[in-house]
This record gives structure tokens, C-alpha cells and sequence, in this order.
């Protein structure tokens, strides 16, 4: 499908010169980094930019690394680039474990971390991945910097805190020392490249201490402290109790839509906290993490 309007394209070769350009053209502009949700938007005319700032070219944004007991994931840090850090691997596993899960192996190649919670769609993979480790989101304009915690990103369906004069330069996550297992179970409809039907990440702490958050049941990813907190210190080994299965229903708002029908994911969640809460415990105790 060609693309049907003008834009003027701009690869800036520093992040200075890149808040510049997002100064200057404002609204009319739209940020270029793995390029897999606005290429696709552009071609279907639900955007229109006047410009477009290609950050790809800007190399701190590549960086993956830890900073004092903190991971950044530059903005143009691809899944891929994720899956095959060995800081990943031994000390993120809930990220690993989402990222795995996105898409295809080709538009992982290209779709960036950054760019999945920039989109804001409620289905996100790495969204309850990032609430579960507590991120910041680091974003600059051409005057300051200011960081916003993940549990204040997401501001509604395809919405974000981020200004139209800032841009994403990464994401800052504190590093858990103590020893953590994970488990992210995702249900879509066919294997491939589907968007997540209800997805459920979650974190445990050695101390039987969980950090649980679900996604693609309501407006946005969303954190579950009510959940946390009844399950503190609890082990599951059979059916999910009756407390917090009473609780789901306001904990998460699903709707009906061309991928599920409300009453199925709701059903779904269950299930899938059941089995993901066993999972990451013995992941934790050092069982099988595939």
C-alpha cells in the first residue's frame, strides 16, 4: 500500500538535535524508531505527520546496560537486542520471558521495547513485565528531563503522559538482588503474530512476596496490588483461592472485541494466574524456566 501524503523526513544524528526538531514541529511530528506501529498507521492514513524524526541513527539510544544496580533499555533497543543480552537473561526474567512472546522473529528485529509502551495499547507485551519491575520512563525535551514512574505512564487506550515536545530517550528498571522466578502467560488465538487476547505477568520474591499485572483486560496494562497483597506469603498449589477469584472481576474491565468476547477473558485470567503463579514459584525454587 503506498503511502498517500507528503512528509518532510529528518535522521538526526544526536538526541539534542532530535528534541530540537521535536520543539520545533511539535504536533505535526512523529517520532521513527523500530517504525513497526507507524509505518503501519501511516499507510492506513490514521496518521498524518508533517514530519517524521528518524531516531535510529542516535547511538546512546542503543545502549543496554546496567547503571548502578539500574537496567536502561535505550528507546532504540529492539526486542530482539533483549532477548540476547546476557543481562537480560540472568537478572530480568519476567522481560525475557514477554519478549519472547512478541510478534515474529522479524518484527522483533525492528520493534523496540520503548516503542511497544509508546504505542500504549492495552495488550502490550512488555507492559506487565515493566510494571512488575517498577520501570521509569526517562524522556527529554529541548529544555530538561524528567522522569516518569510506569505505574503513571499509561493514561488511557493508545494514551500516554508523554508531552508532543518530548521524546523517550529510555527506561531506567532497578535491579531485584534478591532471588526472583517469573512467569508472563499470554493467551492469543493462533501462534504467530496475534495480539495478546489477556496476558498476565508476575513476579516472585523468594520471601513469597508477588508483584502481578495484567494486560489487554481493560483501558490499560494495570497492576494488581489488591491481589499482591492477599496472596502475600501464600503458596498455590491447587485452584486459585476463593478470595481473590472474587476479587478479578474489579481488578481487571474486559470488553468484547473481534479477538474475545468479555466473558472469555475473564474466564481466561483465572486460569492463566493460576498457572503462571505456580510456574514462576518453581522457576523461583529453581525449576524449569522454558
Amino acid at each position: 500500500m503506498a503511502v498517500t501524503h507528503e512528509f518532510e523526513y529528518f535522521k538526526p544524528d544526536s538526541l539534542d538535535e532530535a528534541v530540537k526538531l521535536l520543539s520545533k514541529f511539535g504536533e505535526n511530528a512523529s517520532v521513527l524508531a523500530g517504525g513497526t506501529d507507524l509505518a503501519v498507521l501511516i499507510k492506513e492514513d490514521v496518521e498524518t505527520p508533517e514530519v517524521i524524526v528518524d531516531i535510529k541513527g542516535i547511538g546512546e539510544l542503543h545502549k543496554l546496560e546496567l547503571r548502578n544496580d539500574n537496567l536502561f533499555i535505550g528507546a532504540g533497543v529492539t526486542f530482539t537486542d533483549v532477548i540476547e543480552s546476557s543481562i537480560i537473561k540472568n537478572n530480568f526474567p519476567l522481560i525475557l520471558d514477554a519478549s519472547k512472546t512478541v510478534a515474529s522473529a522479524g518484527i522483533r528485529n525492528r520493534a523496540t521495547v520503548v516503542g511497544n509502551i509508546c504505542s500504549a495499547v492495552p495488550s502490550a507485551d512488555s507492559a506487565p513485565a515493566l510494571l512488575c519491575y517498577e520501570a521509569d520512563v526517562i524522556v527529554k525535551n529541548s529544555i530538561t528531563q524528567r522522569i516518569i514512574p510506569i505505574s503513571e505512564w499509561f493514561t488511557g487506550p493508545k494514551q500516554t503522559a508523554l508531552q508532543k515536545d518530548e521524546i523517550v530517550t529510555g527506561l531506567s528498571i532497578p535491579l531485584i538482588k534478591e532471588r526472583h522466578g517469573a512467569c508472563y502467560e499470554k493467551l492469543g488465538r493462533y501462534s504467530g503474530e496475534d495480539l495478546a487476547q489477556a496476558c498476565v505477568g508476575i513476579l516472585v520474591l523468594e520471601n513469597l512476596q508477588y508483584r502481578i499485572a495484567f494486560g489487554a483486560v481493560g483501558p490499560s496494562p494495570k497492576r494488581s496490588h489488591q491481589i499482591e497483597k492477599l496472596l502475600q506469603s501464600k503458596e498455590i498449589n491447587g485452584t486459585l483461592p476463593l478470595e481473590i477469584v472474587n476479587i478479578i472481576p474489579n481488578e481487571i474491565s474486559p470488553i468484547t472485541d473481534i479477538r474475545s468476547t468479555k466473558e472469555y477473558r475473564e474466564h481466561m485470567i483465572i486460569i492463566m494466574l493460576e498457572r503462571g503463579l505456580k510456574k514462576a514459584v518453581s522457576r523461583m525454587r529453581g525449576g524449569d524456566n522454558g
